[in-house]
C-alpha cells in the first residue's frame, strides 16, 4: 500500500451517518484514516472496509471523547510518531426536549460531547499541528447553531459555541497555516433525522429534499484539500437554503 498522498485524518463519531461519509470521501482523496467512534464496532468495522477498499489505511481508535484519560490512552502512543494533518471533529448527538422540562444531564451531555469533546481532541493534536505549521481543523456543526430550534436549546446551545471556538481558534493558529472552519449541515438523511416528520419539515427547506452525507463530505474533502488554503474561521452551510 502507497504512502498517504495527504497524510493522516482523524474523525470522530466516524462509525455512521455524515461521520462515516466523511471518513470515505477522505480515504478516496488520498488520506489514510484515524476513525474513532464510542460503541459501535460493527459500524466501525464497515467503514474501515470501505477505506481499506479505496486502497488506504484505517486504524480504529475508540474512545468517548468526553473522556480525557480514554482519549489519552488511545490517541497519545500514535501521536508519538504520527500528527493527522485533518482533524474532523464530527461526534454529537441530540436529546430534544422543551427546556421547561429538560434535565441537567440532558443539557450536560449535549454540550460535553460537542464541546469537551471539542476542546480535548483538538488540543491533544493541536500542538503536533502547530510544530509542522499545517493543518486542517473543521468542526461539524449544525443550522441549528446558527437559527436555534426549539426543543433542541442543548443542541442549539453547543453548536453555537462550536461556531465560536472555531472562529477564535482560527485566529489564534492562522499564522501558521493550521486552517480552521467550521461546515453547517441542515436536514440530512442520518439516524438523527430518521424519525422527523417529514411532511412537515419539506415545505420549509427551499431545495424541498433532506440532503445527503456525501453531501456534507464533499464541502469537507473541499476544505481538506489545497484549493482551500486561503479560506479560514468560516461557517460553510449545506442544509438546502433552510439557512440563509
Amino acid at each position: 500500500m502507497k504512502k498517504a498522498a495527504h497524510g493522516i485524518a482523524l474523525i470522530t463519531g466516524g462509525s455512521r451517518g455524515i461521520g462515516a461519509a466523511i471518513a470515505r470521501a477522505l480515504a478516496q482523496d488520498g488520506f489514510d484514516i484515524w476513525l474513532n467512534y464510542r460503541t459501535d464496532t460493527e459500524a466501525a468495522a464497515r467503514v474501515a472496509e470501505a477505506v481499506r477498499a479505496a486502497g488506504r489505511r484505517c486504524r480504529l481508535t475508540p474512545f468517548d471523547v468526553t473522556d480525557a484519560q480514554a482519549m489519552e490512552a488511545c490517541l497519545t502512543p500514535l501521536l508519538e510518531d504520527h500528527a493527522p494533518h485533518v482533524l474532523v471533529n464530527n461526534a454529537g448527538f441530540t436529546k430534544d426536549v422543551l427546556m421547561a422540562w429538560m434535565t441537567p444531564s440532558e443539557w450536560k451531555s449535549v454540550l460535553s460531547v460537542s464541546l469537551d469533546g471539542f476542546f480535548l481532541v483538538t488540543k491533544a493534536v493541536l500542538t503536533a499541528m502547530l510544530r509542522k505549521r499545517r493543518g486542517r481543523i473543521i468542526n461539524i456543526v449544525s443550522t441549528s447553531g446558527e437559527t436555534g430550534m426549539p426543543g433542541q436549546v442543548n443542541y442549539s446551545a453547543a453548536k453555537a459555541g462550536l461556531i465560536g471556538a472555531t472562529k477564535a481558534l482560527a485566529a489564534e493558529v492562522a499564522k501558521r497555516n493550521v486552517l480552521v472552519n467550521a461546515v453547517s449541515p441542515g436536514f440530512i438523511q442520518t439516524d438523527m433525522t430518521a424519525k422527523l416528520p417529514e411532511e412537515r419539515i419539506l415545505p420549509t427547506i427551499p431545495m424541498g429534499r433532506f440532503g445527503l452525507p456525501e453531501e456534507v463530505a464533499a464541502v469537507v474533502s473541499f476544505l481538506c484539500s489545497k484549493r482551500a488554503a486561503y479560506i479560514t474561521g468560516q461557517v460553510i452551510g449545506v442544509n438546502g437554503g433552510v439557512h440563509m
